[in-house]
């Protein structure tokens, strides 16, 4: 069972930041490549930002210089800071492996929605 629970969501104004937080089970985290993916209404889910298990990061263009990706090991627990957030940033937010065990609902938590909205 895939035990992943992404928390810290919310609605905020653009030019807002938000903190996103992730538990994920010992099988899962590890010292495996773990990052954030979002989907949007419509669109396909994307992966936004890694970090491998001594801390080095990567982001998609459309987040660098915005996001910031880091990790607890001690926790199993991977966050998300999120400052200078735009309309295009909604999206419904999700962490896993890199790459995923599975596209399937079942390997993935329940994510927590993003809004960014005046």
């Amino acid at each position: 069972q895939v035990q992943l629970v992404e928390s810290g969501g919310g609605l905020v104004q653009p030019g807002g930041s938000l903190r996103l937080s992730c538990a994920a089970s010992g099988s899962i985290f590890s010292m495996n490549l773990m990052g954030w993916y979002r989907q949007a209404p419509g669109k396909q889910r994307e992966l936004v930002a890694t970090i491998t298990g001594n801390g080095r990061t990567d982001y998609a263009n459309s987040v660098k210089g915005r996001f910031a990706i880091s990790r607890d090991n001690a926790k199993n627990t991977v966050y998300l800071q999120m400052n200078s957030l735009k309309p295009e940033d909604t999206a419904v937010y999700y962490c896993n492996k890199v790459p995923p065990p599975s596209w399937s609902r079942g390997y993935w938590g329940q994510g927590t929605q993003v809004t960014v909205s005046s």
